[in-house]
């Protein structure tokens, strides 16, 4: 087996029963705003565009980009697509012309000839776009999973498959906090830390249950090429970015697990499994300039920046034309308020007013009583300034996650008088009534939280609040503070409180405490995504 380095999450991988393309990405994505790092114009695309299968793991577009593969990928390659609940995914493969689709069932194997594959889809709300996934493969002579993006909660089902040789994995972020937020620098800067070490916590975790011989670290850092926003490019000028690039992170797994084996997975990196043996070059970029990228990081990225406004400007010459502040009103007003109507339990969840200034509109979207209308000097607990052109290219597009599509452009700015509101970023990428739907139900059946499990001397019930992660698998517990590893979240158990987000309570008690005593502690409601906003898209965008 043969496994190609395209960027960012792309690969080409080459079995001995066919070839598949993943995630193929130039960019650039998010309006302009994310390039893969390094630089990857320079691959075979044509070459790479006649693989046998196509498969896209979700609809972000740092994972699926329509522009290339128009230009690249015929229109007769057999597409591996997700389950995911709701059929946006497809629905963008099929207006490009990708009509030659293997839908995959979750967790369930599929075989082509000598090669075996299994794509394990996630679908909570906060799975990137209601929809992360990750690729097994097998063909006999070495077996891998690509999980990129995707933070899978039955691991022992995904290792059913089989026990891959390598294993590649987003290790970077894919998230706007804290950078866009209305914090002092200090803040910014501790909050930043604060976001590396949870993500770096999350990637050792799976590195360690995965505990495959060989790690390819992958799916980031991005390059921010825009002038006002080149000083986020990784951990930031002023300390106050959460990117961690590969080399950094291979740094830390060094300090981690001094005995596992990592390489660097770049555009052209070229990974050949045989029976056990491996072999890592690097066809693409030579060793001194791989060197450079990574120990002249600014002075590469000013090169780039310096050579690709041309690329800048075209994405933003490709936005729609503003609207007048009443006709964006009408527009939002008329898409929106039939969503929040149907969306009960996100409407609660928010559970006041959120203000949105679009260049010169001024407006509101009161969630309790499910009316977006102009300004008028209510009190808001999220205030957002978002520019009118990307706005206007939504509406015009009838974009239905801006989550994603608008904040990881990074081209906004927000503030919040309280924690983070899970409910409010997935009614953002939820702006469909086949999303809305989906997210409500969900919702609904996380209530059911009945079954218990012992971690020391506490009882506590056994899914997560968050994202049903199995706590005794999970769960850590430090002076009365359980945290789930999977996402870092935290529960006072004394009282049940959550500490990472609002609400999202647990049921909890001393094991030797009667049952009573627990049902106190976590009367849970609805649970839902993104861990003290950390993983908001995980995004991982």
């Amino acid at each position: 087996m043969r496994i190609t380095g395209l960027g960012h999450a792309g690969m080409f991988i080459e079995t001995a029963g066919g070839s598949i393309l993943c995630d193929p990405v130039i960019g650039p994505t998010f309006f302009g705003s994310w390039f893969p790092f390094p630089d990857n114009r320079g691959l075979d695309w044509e070459k790479y565009g006649k693989a046998d299968f196509l498969y896209v793991s979700h609809r972000h577009r740092d994972h699926f980009d329509p522009a290339l593969m128009e230009r690249v990928v015929p229109k007769t390659i057999t597409v591996l697509l997700p389950e995911y609940p709701t059929d946006d995914l497809e629905q963008d493969l099929r207006k490009l012309g990708y009509d030659n689709i293997v839908y995959t069932q979750a967790g369930v194997p599929l075989e082509f000839g000598e090669l075996k594959v299994m794509v394990t889809p996630l679908r909570a709300p906060s799975d990137g776009p209601i929809g992360d996934s990750s690729l097994s493969v097998d063909d006999g002579t070495a077996s891998i999973l690509n999980q990129n993006d995707s933070h899978p909660l039955d691991l022992e089902k995904l290792m059913s498959f089989s026990k891959p040789e390598a294993y590649f994995t987003q290790v970077s972020g894919a998230i706007w906090w804290p950078m866009v937020y209305d914090l002092p620098q200090d803040a910014k800067q501790n909050f930043a830390k604060l976001k590396r070490d949870a993500q770096n916590k999350r990637a050792m975790y799976y590195i360690e249950k995965v505990d495959a011989e060989h790690v390819f670290p992958m799916a980031g850092p991005p390059m921010f090429l825009r002038e006002e926003l080149f000083r986020f490019n990784g951990q930031g000028l002023e300390h106050d970015s959460i990117f961690t690039d590969q080399r950094e992170f291979l740094a830390h797994m060094k300090q981690q697990r001094p005995e596992q084996k990592g390489y660097e997975f770049l555009p052209g990196t070229v990974v050949e499994l045989n029976h056990g043996e491996l072999s890592v070059t690097q066809t693409l970029y030579t060793d001194a300039q791989i060197d450079r990228i990574f120990d002249d990081k600014w002075a590469y990225l000013a090169e780039q920046r310096d050579s690709r406004q041309d690329e800048v400007r075209a994405e933003e010459a490709s936005r729609a034309p503003v609207l007048a502040p009443d006709e964006m009103l009408a527009a939002i007003k008329e898409w929106w308020e039939p969503l929040l109507r149907r969306a009960r339990t996100i409407r609660n969840g928010v559970g006041g007013n959120v203000r949105f200034r679009i260049g010169e509109l001024d407006m509101v979207v009161d969630f309790p009583k499910a009316k977006v209308r102009e300004y008028a000097g209510e009190e808001c607990i999220y205030w957002y300034t978002i520019p009118a052109d990307l706005v206007s290219t939504n509406i015009a597009d009838h974009e239905i996650d801006w989550s994603n599509s608008i904040f990881l452009s990074m081209q906004f700015e927000v503030g919040r008088s309280g924690k983070f509101n899970e409910f409010l970023t997935t009614f953002l990428k939820c702006l469909s009534r086949d999303r809305i739907e989906y997210v409500e139900n969900w919702y609904s059946e996380q209530t059911d939280q009945t079954e218990d499990a012992q971690l020391g001397e506490w009882m506590v019930q056994r899914r997560c609040p968050h994202l049903r992660a199995d706590l005794s698998k999970t769960g850590k517990i430090e002076d009365g503070i359980l945290t789930c590893s999977l996402h870092d979240w935290k529960w006072d158990l004394a009282s049940g409180r959550c500490l990472t987000s609002q609400g999202h309570p647990i049921r909890a008690s001393l094991a030797d405490a009667d049952a009573g005593a627990g049902a106190a502690a976590g009367a849970a409601g609805a649970a839902g995504a993104a861990g003290a906003e950390a993983d908001a898209d995980q995004p991982a965008a």
